[in-house]
């Protein structure tokens, strides 16, 4: 009766041990409301920690999640004390402004690369929101992270998390459900992943006095509001992992219903660049740096395809259902012209708000449901580029495909 209960879909108001500022400015403990869903109880994982004492933890998301000395890594450390004889191997696969449409394309390099997970923490609310992914991307994203790592490994325990920031607070305020978090939770209902609303109970914590914005952090919070969504973490293990283990219990593989969408990105991988045929104008570099604007970290030093000029085309022959780029999106990026089996053209404008001052990384996804089989895109650059840009350049990390 109990796993029952607990796999029905229940958001509930838990007690969280996150402190707030008193009158005299010291911390007190509050009853901060963390709104959990609880759609199952981590059994598996729980399993891995306590029976094979060793086990694999993969965080993915974007900087929030990469933040060092943050809620990752207090996660890292409560876990290690939890279960202390077991060995983790703990993955930081959060990577600064990345989102849930390149999620699924980089998880079997930066998720599974070491091999099988066992718990994965995925977060994207905050990015889908800032780089305007649109329903039908968050969905699929977010569809095909869950569905490509229960391919992988069909006994992994996934707890979805949506962080706060300024609009989501506004929305909430107002008793609406910010867009991203009604998208992710329609993911995580139909597949019966545990979920934590962390925008909603700041939200709260903040509307009850319990502490203020500046005392959180902002949107990359400080290391008080770190501790809340560690804290937030560390009572769903409590009220997850409550009882003792069932006599005999063994590890239960999860159920992959009928997708929400068949072209959703459970297929999604990288090709790399050697794969592309350079018709003209096109130059591999192989350890690309930036020296006219900021660069993420682990886009630095790294192989690219590179174009400078307008007219550089190729050629890529790839299999499947969907097409893009990931790029690094600086402030000589130009508009690119694409098309599909020999079809009209299409324009890409790869310059995005943040292109100005950082060669940001960036997933485009030129055609997201082409028909099963085998496909030609073409690539070329243009004359044309943003008002705002100083250049036509175009430099490819990976291609994708689904």
């Amino acid at each position: 009766m109990r796993n029952i209960a607990l796999l029905v879909s229940i958001a509930s108001c838990l007690l969280s041990p996150a402190r707030a500022k008193s009158a005299d400015g010291e911390r007190t403990k509050s009853k901060a409301a963390a709104c959990i869903a609880l759609r199952s109880d981590l059994t598996n994982s729980r399993l891995r920690f306590t029976q094979d004492k060793e086990a694999r933890v993969a965080f993915l998301g974007g900087s929030i999640t990469w933040a060092p000395n943050g809620w990752r890594d207090m996660t890292c450390e409560r876990l290690a004390k939890r279960f202390p004889r077991t060995r983790f191997d703990f993955v930081n696969a959060g990577i600064s402004s990345t989102d849930s449409t390149l999620g699924p394309f980089r998880l079997g390099d930066d998720v599974f690369g070491r091999g099988q997970v066992d718990l994965l923490f995925v977060e994207f609310a905050v990015n889908d929101h800032h780089n305007s992914r649109a329903e039908l991307e968050r969905i699929r994203g977010m569809e095909g992270i869950i569905r490509q790592a229960r391919t992988r490994n069909p006994l992994i325990d996934i707890v979805m998390m949506h962080f706060v920031e300024p609009d989501k607070m506004e929305d909430i305020k107002r008793g609406k459900t910010p867009p991203e978090i009604v998208s992710h939770e329609k993911v995580a209902a139909h597949y019966k992943i545990t979920s934590i609303d962390l925008a909603r109970q700041v939200t709260h914590d903040i509307q009850a006095g319990r502490y203020t914005w500046d005392d959180f952090g902002g949107l990359h919070p400080a290391k008080f509001g770190h501790q809340i969504y560690a804290d937030t973490i560390e009572r769903l293990f409590d009220t997850a992992w409550k009882k003792p283990l069932a006599e005999g219990a063994v590890p239960k593989p999860c159920p992959l219903p009928e997708p929400i969408d068949p072209f959703n990105y459970q297929r999604a991988r990288y090709i790399d660049l050697d794969q592309a045929v350079v018709v003209d104008g096109w130059k591999y570099v192989d350890s690309w740096n930036a020296k006219d604007a900021g660069t993420r970290p682990r886009f630095r030093d790294v192989p690219m395809l590179v174009a400078t000029e307008p007219g550089a085309i190729l050629k890529l022959y790839f299999k499947g259902t969907a097409v893009g780029l990931l790029v690094v999106a600086g402030p000589d990026v130009g508009v690119l012209e694409y098309r599909i089996n020999g079809g009209p053209y299409r324009a890409v404008d790869q310059f995005t708000q943040w292109s100005g001052r950082l060669h940001i990384p960036w997933a485009y996804l030129l055609e997201a449901d082409l028909p099963q089989g085998e496909h030609e895109l073409t690539l070329r650059t243009t004359s044309r580029k943003n008002v705002d840009s100083k250049g036509h350049a175009a430099r490819i990390v990976k291609f994708l495909t689904n």
